[in-house]
């Protein structure tokens, strides 16, 4: 893919302006209110990112704004675990889209408490099991390993959004108690979704993001630090997880008119890998009826056709 790249002589001004006609798009989509901590969120925000493999970062907008990353941080997770557990992961969640909406309590009855995929909430709290279970302080080893990934020490949790998500976290709850009746879920339900709902608080910019994540683009390489991340085995299971479920029941239209792994969360982000290149970052909080940023989807589509990025190509 290396070869077929058609970058512009300005990248930075390519960005200002698709951020700028994303701005103009009539208004659409609505801030995601079911956590109310995210409804307080200015909505008019919208940024983008673009971390090239390089160690260039271009910017436009509010891309250095951090925001609640929410089922972003599902990649994290995800790394880790299987980092920690190997091949023994896939027993204990799929890797198959789930065609349900991503909180469905009757696709994890049918299936007898084993998630689809990890980017589905069930998979998510599955994966959050196995890193309470396999780290002494989990949320710790989670930050540590992120504000690693980014260089940025200054990444945090966000205490009111985390206070939100457990208040409103009944869903969740009901998720991971019927998964531990299926004895898929070994540590205490409460430690789990605490872990679980802190990673989901997590505030990161767009930059913090689309560097964090570089090392998916990059084969498991960390390329600002030199560090394996994880095999390029990994690395391939991850994308192409990405590109089937993480974008939620959008994933396939994703695919199919953008053609890059990637993943998106309730506050807005939405970040894509472009193997050999590098990856992007948007944000903007109104959300369509599938859970996807309106501005986020059209700055990354653009950006994508305009530079010839998909991974079909």
């Amino acid at each position: 893919m290396e070869g077929t790249l058609q970058r512009p002589k300005h990248t930075a001004e390519l960005l200002q302006d698709i951020l700028e006609r994303a701005k103009a798009l009539p208004e659409q989509g609505k801030v995601a209110d079911y956590i109310p901590a995210l409804a307080e969120v200015n909505p008019d925000y919208t940024g983008i990112a673009v971390a090239e493999l390089d160690g260039n970062v271009h910017i436009a907008g509010d891309a250095q704004i951090p925001f609640s990353i929410q089922s972003i941080s599902k990649i994290f997770g995800l790394t880790l675990a299987m980092e920690r557990m190997g091949d023994a992961l896939w027993q204990r969640v799929r890797m198959e889209p789930s065609g349900q909406a991503f909180n469905s309590i009757m696709q994890l009855e049918w299936e007898q408490g084993i998630p689809r995929n990890p980017f589905i909430n069930a998979g998510a709290i599955v994966v959050a099991d196995t890193l309470v279970s396999h780290y002494s302080a989990s949320r710790t080893a989670l930050i540590q390993f992120v504000r690693s990934l980014a260089n940025n020490p200054l990444i945090h949790a966000d205490e009111t959004v985390w206070q939100s998500e457990r208040e409103h976290g009944s869903r969740n709850a009901a998720l991971a108690y019927l998964m531990k009746s299926f004895n898929n879920i070994e540590a205490d339900v409460e430690t789990v979704l605490d872990h679980y709902f802190y990673q989901c608080s997590l505030n990161m910019s767009c930059v913090d993001v689309a560097r964090s994540l570089a090392f998916l683009a990059n084969r498991g390489l960390q390329p600002s630090s030199r560090e394996i991340i994880c095999d390029p085995r990994s690395t391939h299971r991850i994308n192409a997880m990405l590109s089937t479920s993480g974008m939620y029941d959008q994933s396939g239209e994703f695919a199919f008119s953008v053609g890059l792994p990637a993943k998106s969360g309730v506050g807005g982000g939405l970040v894509a890998v472009v193997p050999d290149y590098g990856v992007i970052c948007a944000w903007s909080p109104k959300l369509n009826r599938f859970g996807n940023s309106c501005r986020g989807m059209y700055m990354v589509t653009q950006l994508a056709e305009e530079l010839g990025l998909s991974v079909y190509s």
